[in-house]
């Protein structure tokens, strides 16, 4: 690598552990229906105002030896983990995608990812801003880069999307419809079917067959084990949220090679 490169890369990494010091924010406000700008940072136990030296991302829980510098209980490593998971995401996209608009897409993607992720595992429900907002951004964003779908043309990127959007939507809200009349419950959360979507949109309908057979099949595997290790029954209400997002993350990260690989053995 370049100079210039390792540079971007690092810029890249920071910023990505900026944004997840903004996801502890947006994980843990959002929910509660607090402000996300508003009050400022706070220790969760003794209430006391964050410095700002205190909240540099990583380094700061690290400098203070995990505990909070007033009443020094302990701050979650949670938080680190988050911020780091995130920069090495952001850091990992550049490495992927260099200096092109698909790092700071999939790095948008990837930040309501998470959000969504970390909210569905903490309160089994996905917020809206990530998938009816992504239902509503991932259009836009593909007729001004119709490049996320391969094609030129703003009208080409946009009808991919929209494509994309109604295959995701549709077929999980059929599948959703169908798991319902045949178990006699909730076989899937509207959220899922939204969440489905916007990642259709945004990557488009190849990539929802991928997500689908990804997601299940890591839900069917992590599912067995956390029922195995008797964390869950097996009539546990378990998030599905996190496995798209999984299986979201494994398209972006190389699996969209594993699906042209496919395509080309079936001979398509």
């Amino acid at each position: 690598m370049t100079f210039i490169e390792v540079y971007y890369a690092f810029v890249t990494l920071v910023l990505g552990l900026c944004f997840g010091s903004f996801l502890n924010v947006c994980i843990y406000r959002i929910p509660a229906e607090i402000s996300l700008s508003h009050p400022p940072s706070t220790c969760p136990k003794c209430k006391t105002r964050i410095k700002w030296y205190d909240n540099v991302p990583v380094f700061g829980w690290i400098a203070l030896g995990g505990k909070c510098r007033n009443c020094k209980l302990p701050i979650s490593v949670g938080y680190p983990l988050i911020e780091l998971t995130t920069g090495l995401f952001f850091l990992t996209l550049y490495l992927i995608y260099g200096f092109s608009w698909l790092t700071p897409i999939y790095a948008l993607a990837v930040f309501g990812l998470l959000l969504g992720t970390f909210i569905d595992l903490a309160e089994m429900w996905l917020p809206d801003r990530v998938t009816i907002g992504g239902m509503i951004l991932y259009p836009i964003l593909s007729a001004l880069v119709p490049e996320l779908h391969g094609v030129e043309g703003w009208l080409n990127g946009l009808i991919a999307s929209l494509i994309g959007l109604a295959v995701g939507f549709g077929l999980f809200w059929g599948i959703g419809k169908l798991g319902t009349a045949i178990f006699k419950k909730d076989a899937m959360g509207f959220g899922d079917v939204k969440l489905m979507g916007g990642l259709g949109a945004l990557f488009g309908w190849q990539a929802v067959l991928f997500i689908l057979f990804f997601s299940a099949l890591a839900g069917s595997v992590i599912g067995v084990g956390l029922i195995a290790m008797k964390k869950k029954e097996l009539s546990s209400q378990i998030p599905y949220g996190p496995y798209l997002a999984l299986a979201a993350f494994a398209w972006v990260l190389g699996g969209y090679r594993l699906w042209d690989a496919y395509l080309a053995f079936m001979g398509f």
